[in-house]
């Protein structure tokens, strides 16, 4: 799987950086150019990284039509995520105020590079973020292979239990598949957030705070959740929840099964009970 390799820094200090997103400043800017989608970058070339094949819980997620304000999940693990990707990159005595922004960071900025091919819809680069040198020139296609995905932050928050795979269709299925290893692996050995999570065993929608508060969940469902009650005149009625994940109409693959269909048919509503009936490794989304 050939990808695009770039070196520079990550800098953290007045960002927000969670369990799968993290500031990047490459040594030479020029480099984004190299990606046949663009990169959204700031005046320094700084761009926000998203953490290819995992997903984090949410620190502070907002939704564009949600009436709710700015929400969380279950926030031991999500905090856990972020603690753990900024000391795997080298950073440490990270400062945070009340809106998750960090003031202060020891270093300010820690040398990495990473491996990207695209951006997504937000303009973020899609990658796999590395610590310390790597021998290969800055900007060159690399050969991403199973041993050079051991050492990302991607493989290691999954094998620490920290995230949730959730992998799209643009990934190629070699490194897919070593992924999938190392999350079966967390999850058979109970580490990290594998101890409490209920997307599969399922789990009943009380008040707004069971999600934010007290469950443990896939956070592409918990972010299609909120959106729906964001919209749902206040209440946490399930009644209207699997037309509205129709009309959002994300589209993935069942891996086990070849099947091609939409989000809602793997999501299942009972009354208020709402489960995934399939493993999230199972899943590859089809990008829109």
């Amino acid at each position: 799987m050939p990808m695009t390799l770039i070196k520079g820094n990550y800098r953290v200090v007045k960002a927000s950086p969670d369990g799968d997103s993290i500031r990047f400043y490459p040594n030479n800017p020029e480099n984004w150019k190299k990606l046949p989608t663009r990169i959204q970058t700031n005046h320094s070339g700084g761009a926000q990284l998203r953490l290819d094949s995992i997903d984090a819980l949410e620190t502070h997620f907002q939704t564009k039509i949600s009436s709710l304000g700015t929400q969380h999940q279950p926030l031991e693990y999500a905090h856990a995520a972020a603690s753990e990707l900024l000391k795997f990159l080298g950073f440490k005595n990270i400062t945070r105020n009340s809106r998750e922004v960090v003031t202060e960071a020891q270093p300010e900025q820690v040398p990495g590079f990473i491996l990207t091919r695209f951006a997504d819809a937000y303009g973020r680069s899609v990658a796999f973020a590395f610590k310390g040198e790597s021998e290969a020139e800055d900007g060159t296609s690399v050969f991403f292979d199973k041993s050079l995905v051991k050492k990302s932050a991607n493989y290691h928050l999954i094998s620490k239990g920290l995230v949730y795979p959730t992998f799209y269709s643009k990934l190629y299925p070699d490194i897919r598949k070593q992924l999938t290893i190392a999350a079966e692996k967390s999850r058979q050995e109970q580490k990290g957030l594998w101890q409490v999570d209920q997307t599969n065993a399922g789990f009943v929608l009380e008040t707004l705070e069971t999600i934010t508060d007290k469950v443990v969940i896939l956070p592409k469902l918990y972010r299609r959740l909120l959106s729906y009650l964001g919209i749902n005149d206040g209440s946490v009625s399930l009644a209207g929840f699997s037309n509205y994940l129709k009309s959002v109409d994300d589209k993935l693959i069942i891996i086990t099964e070849g099947h091609v269909t939409g989000f809602d048919y793997v999501v299942e509503v009972d009354g208020q009970n709402l489960k995934l009936n399939y493993q999230p490794e199972d899943l590859v989304f089809i990008e829109k």
